[in-house]
């Protein structure tokens, strides 16, 4: 295994496909870093919490946030990297010929996996590293170890996140012999997961429960909880629910009726401690690590029982 993934390693870090999304990340993050940071400085002053991880959930000028750059290049970044790691390998015979020298068969799909996540990791916390120490320069608060805690855990997260949209696309690169296909149908999910799981929990929120300006504070709770509840079948959400309490602290729920009225009053919740937010986003989290692992396993099982023949 550790020759696999020793050679597949080596074989991502020196393709142009790692260079070009790797620049694309750096490019759309310092983007979205000097936005937030421009911002923070106008708006910060001595009461103000959690200054350094502003620069990470900070928006403004159209320009989205760090975090959604991030939550938007991490799908792709992984599919990337998973979408062609079998069927590529079956379709130029390298896989049988691989096979038939003294390496086990769950060597090859590990150490595919292993080194993919080697890869992702690498990208994120370049990534997260350069912006807060750019973040820094500029803004000149340092941070406390309780920001540094909750980057650190942001960052084993968006690993774990990333895990699971590559065991997904390993997943179909086993399912289908084209390499166009298994990248397809890994977009397509991830797209109907990212842009349309949100519409589709609104729109069956508003047919079940509807709501309008004559509605009552339990009626419109009600509803954003049903629309919530659905919304959680999307990994997308999930991640991006776990990583928004754990880098604002003052967001101490996940209850969207309860977010949404506290943004109605026009104040926010207390501020939670790391211990806290961490038992906040932990369903979150558990969650998408089973779902990485779902997939994984179901990958494993059927490149373990698949018949590969000589070319």
């Amino acid at each position: 295994m550790i020759a696999v993934f020793r050679k597949e390693l080596a074989d991502h870090l020196a393709s142009k496909r790692f260079l070009i999304l790797f620049a694309l990340v750096l490019l759309a993050a310092l983007f979205a870093v000097y936005v937030a940071t421009q911002t923070i400085r106008g708006a910060v002053d001595a009461n103000t919490e959690f200054v350094f991880l502003k620069i990470f959930t900070t928006s403004g000028q159209g320009l989205p946030s760090f975090l959604f750059f991030i939550s938007l290049f991490i799908p792709i970044i992984s599919i990337s990297l998973g979408f062609d790691a079998i069927n590529s390998e079956r379709t130029s015979g390298n896989l049988s010929r691989l096979l038939s020298q003294p390496i086990y068969r769950d060597s090859v799909i590990n150490g595919k996996f292993l080194a993919g996540s080697a890869v992702l990791a690498i990208i994120i916390v370049s990534v997260i590293a350069i912006i807060a120490g750019l973040g820094l320069r500029i803004v000149g608060v340092p941070p406390d170890s309780g920001e540094i805690a909750r980057l650190i855990v942001f960052a084993l997260i968006s690993l774990v996140y990333g895990a699971f949209w590559m065991a997904l696309a390993i997943l179909f690169s086993i399912l289908f012999k084209s390499t166009t296909t298994s990248m397809l149908a890994s977009l397509g999910l991830w797209i109907f997961f990212f842009f349309f799981m949100s519409m589709i929990a609104g729109a069956i929120a508003n047919a079940w429960l509807p709501i309008d300006q004559n509605s009552s504070s339990a009626v419109v709770a009600s509803h954003y909880e049903i629309s919530g509840a659905i919304s959680r079948i999307s990994p997308c959400t999930l991640y991006g629910e776990a990583t928004t309490a754990l880098l604002t602290p003052e967001l101490g729920s996940l209850n969207p009726a309860i977010v949404i009225l506290s943004t109605i009053a026009g104040r926010m919740l207390t501020p939670l401690p790391f211990n806290q937010s961490l038992l906040l986003v932990w369903p979150q989290v558990v969650s998408i690590i089973a779902l990485a692992i779902i997939c994984f396993a179901i990958s494993y099982i059927r490149f373990m029982r698949e018949e590969v023949r000589s070319v």
